[in-house]
């Protein structure tokens, strides 16, 4: 492919960005979870923990995340205010890769002590929120997460970005809380936030989407790359810069770009 100017450039990624951003790219994304809830709440959970699984196989992520639904009776905000020592026992069976049944318990645990303290997931993040990045605030989250006593395993489930990582979940799960749902597939429920503060989740297919456009020169997927990767994607549309990951992502995996 012939290297575009600034103008192809945008023309190229806008017309992707509208292709893949359509309902029928819930179908095979793990975002179709928290689509099946209508309660704030209950979107909010199902998409932090759908989007802490998201690694690895796609189907096997899904597979996953519609059993933890299950584990937790489809009410996953009923589930995080009430449960006890007999309700958390009945989690010890989840397995997603390295995020086991413990690791499950304390993320029930982290997200009550978020709700009972914030009132829900938007108002802490509201609360930290920065004018033009949300790097900062996700340091927070992750802070206050992890207050209660828990297993130092636990911890890296959270990504930090002020230790140099790209926060790739975490990203995605609010590029779906803040995104309007206009195309019908980010879910657009906190109005807290602008879509203009978001970053990209960075993963190995947008990465090396971008490297190939010109769009990003770091060989890593780490925060400063993450940094320079919005930095464009700014420059592309300032309001809403990461509806170019729907084309990065798009490119990438379906593409094989």
């Amino acid at each position: 492919m012939k290297k575009l100017n600034k103008k192809e450039l945008k023309e190229f990624l806008d017309e992707k960005a509208a292709f893949y951003e359509h309902p029928n790219f819930i179908e095979t994304d793990p975002i179709q979870i928290p689509h099946q809830f209508s309660l704030k709440q209950d979107i909010e959970i199902s998409g932090f923990l759908t989007a802490t699984i998201s690694w690895g196989n796609r189907k096997s992520i899904l597979n996953n995340a519609h059993k933890l639904m299950n584990l937790l009776g489809n009410s996953p905000y009923d589930f995080v205010m009430s449960y006890n020592e007999d309700s958390l026992g009945e989690l010890s069976s989840f397995v997603h890769r390295t995020f086991n049944g413990d690791d499950l318990k304390y993320f029930i645990k982290g997200l009550h002590h978020i709700y009972t303290t914030y009132g829900d997931l938007e108002n802490f993040f509201v609360q930290y929120k920065e004018a033009s990045y949300l790097q900062e605030a996700i340091h927070h989250f992750k802070k206050e997460f992890f207050t209660l006593s828990h297993l130092p395993r636990t911890q890296k489930h959270v990504s930090d970005p002020l230790k140099n990582s790209a926060a790739k979940r975490i990203n995605m799960f609010l590029r779906w809380m803040v995104r309007n749902n206009k195309a019908g597939v980010d879910l657009g429920i906190w109005k807290g936030l602008s879509p203009a503060q978001l970053s990209c989740p960075l993963d190995v297919h947008s990465g090396n989407v971008a490297r190939k456009l010109g769009l990003l020169q770091r060989k890593q997927n780490d925060a400063k790359a993450l940094k320079a990767l919005d930095t464009q994607l700014r420059k592309l549309d300032p309001h809403d810069p990461v509806k170019y990951d729907y084309a990065l992502f798009g490119l990438g995996v379906f593409e094989k770009f």
